[in-house]
């Protein structure tokens, strides 16, 4: 017990020692040192007998105490400074903000946003998300820094960062005032203005907004136009040169086709092309980034904001919408469609089906996207095929000039590559390969050998519900309202059942799909119409024969 007495006034009287000397004042150092002058009087007069190792050790913790205890009270001493200053700044050009923006708008946007430092006529902000600086970036930048100088007029520059949820320390502020480019990779970077009417020259509204990566070569000057794409050019290259407060032709402006046609170059094509215009803002997102968007402002609390940008776009372009999946996204998509449309906002849409056969969509939305003009792009001819080859050659010389290909090899590719524009182009990349790394001419016999693999049989042609609908009704005489009502005589019922059969036998549709198709039918009644026929067809050589006759009917 004793021993353990000595200890702690050992240490206690230490700690006085050390505070004794600070050059510093603190809360709280005061009282700790009058403590520890106490202990070591104690010390002096009875503990002569400690350990001098105790005291080393004791004196080694004081230190880090000591070193701790500085940074903090800088950094402290920092804050108050800030705050008797610059912090009540702050709260007078919030306050402007909050009266001019009203509370909505100034809760969505700047809620989160902190002061984070002024010096050198620079005003340093930040807020928590990416897209929170984006967008402020974007549209309120100006307004931020006009509140800032009408407080302090000698601040010129504005930063905006994205705060990191570990404390760092403050770091030396690079020597260059210039902003940086924008970051495609998910890096931070900091954005500058200068002056009170600073442009963004580095940043469009498309980056800005956190747009789908664009590809510089898809462009209307390389889009090869044939009999095939022809109109779906045509209008897309409507949407692109229109300007704002021009009625809108068709609105929205739907293309469908199979995968490797052109759908993604149109969209792409389109959002190149409308950017050059200061007039409209484009923004180009694949339906798994408005997943991830609004995904992403859900977990952060900033619907609302989410709900602005998007909404406040002139042209809106959605690429791959077959791909949107989940209840609440597909319902705010819905919503963002109807505000767009109804505001004369130009949306676009691009997708590997026609809106009917959107499955995973509400019938609503169906009915909007079918509404406006609707386009497939069909598939590539043999003229198209070798014009896009030539295409793809004369972009490849730019690079290598001594690439050739001779008129057979060319012909031989467009005849036998028919998939889609993207077997051509990886045709292409093998002759450049061959060419090169073997130092070889380009032959037919070469060609034969490098694409066996892209040489598909053609694919059998894609039959759909309504398809068979329209052909079973024809076949026994009933109109397709027939199949689609809940009428049950016999003259309607066993072709009700055929169609049902064919549209499980021939789509890869599920049972429950079917139903909703015939006229919101359970899946249960689907079921028992496919075991009707097969059974009725084992037995029923005429039957058998009828069934066989509209599946070749349907495929042809």
């Amino acid at each position: 017990m004793q021993r353990q007495s000595i200890d702690h006034q050992t240490r206690l009287a230490c700690l006085g020692l050390k505070l004794s000397g600070l050059e510093f004042t603190s809360p709280g150092s005061h009282q700790a040192a009058e403590i520890g002058r106490g202990g070591s009087r104690q010390l002096v007069g009875g503990c002569a007998a400690t350990s001098l190792y105790r005291i080393v050790e004791c004196l080694r913790e004081v230190e880090s105490v000591r070193q701790t205890c500085s940074l903090r009270f800088l950094l402290e001493k920092k804050s108050v400074d800030m705050t008797s200053t610059d912090q009540e700044r702050w709260r007078r050009v919030k306050d402007q903000l909050r009266s001019e923006l009203g509370e909505d708008v100034f809760s969505s946007w700047f809620g989160r946003m902190e002061l984070e430092g002024v010096e050198k006529g620079s005003v340093r902000l930040s807020v928590p998300t990416r897209f929170l600086r984006n967008w402020i970036q974007s549209h309120y930048s100006e307004k931020v820094l006009l509140k800032w100088q009408s407080e302090e007029p000698d601040v010129m520059r504005l930063e905006l960062t994205v705060r990191s949820s570990t404390i760092r320390l403050p770091t030396a502020k690079p020597k260059t005032l210039e902003p940086p480019l924008p970051a495609r990779d998910g890096r931070d970077t900091s954005f500058e203005i200068a002056g009170a009417r600073a442009s963004v020259p580095f940043m469009n509204v498309h980056e800005a907004l956190g747009g789908s990566p664009l590809d510089p070569r898809l462009s209307f000057e390389t889009f090869i136009v044939g009999r095939s794409n022809t109109l779906a050019h045509a209008a897309a290259k409507q949407v692109a040169t229109s300007r704002r407060g021009e009625p809108l032709m068709f609105n929205p402006l739907y293309i469908h086709a199979a995968v490797g046609l052109g759908k993604t170059h149109l969209l792409q094509a389109i959002t190149w092309a409308g950017n050059t215009a200061a007039d409209r803002k484009l923004l180009y997102l694949t339906a798994e980034r408005f997943m991830y968007g609004f995904v992403s402002a859900l977990r952060s609390q900033n619907t609302l904001a989410f709900k602005e940008a998007v909404r406040a776009i002139d042209v809106l372009v959605i690429d791959d919408l077959q791909f949107l999946q989940g209840r609440s996204t597909q319902a705010e998509f819905c919503h963002t469609l109807n505000t767009l449309i109804d505001a004369g906002r130009q949306v676009v849409i691009a997708s590997d089906r026609p809106p009917a056969d959107l499955e995973s969509l509400d019938d609503r939305v169906r009915s909007r996207l079918a509404g406006g003009l609707v386009v497939e792009i069909g598939s590539l001819g043999e003229e198209l095929r070798l014009e896009i080859l030539k295409s793809r050659i004369g972009a490849a010389r730019v690079h290598h000039p001594g690439f050739e290909v001779p008129q057979p090899v060319l012909a031989f590719i467009a005849k036998s590559v028919t998939h889609n524009g993207r077997d051509l182009e990886g045709a292409v990349n093998r002759l450049l390969a061959h060419s090169k790394l073997t130092g070889q001419p380009v032959t037919v016999e070469m060609a034969e050998r490098e694409m066996r693999d892209l040489i598909r049989p053609a694919e059998p042609k894609r039959v759909r519900i309504e398809d068979i609908q329209r052909i079973v009704a024809r076949q026994y005489n009933v109109s397709r309202a027939d199949l689609l009502s809940s009428r049950r005589t016999a003259n309607v019922v066993r072709p009700r059942q055929v169609a049902m059969y064919l549209a499980k036998v021939l789509t890869l549709r599920s049972l429950p799909e079917i139903g909703r198709r015939f006229g919101g039918r359970d899946h249960t009644t689907v079921l028992h119409a496919v075991r009707k026929i097969e059974n009725l067809a084992g037995s029923d050589s005429a039957l058998a024969e009828e069934i066989e006759s509209l599946k070749r009917q349907l495929q042809d």
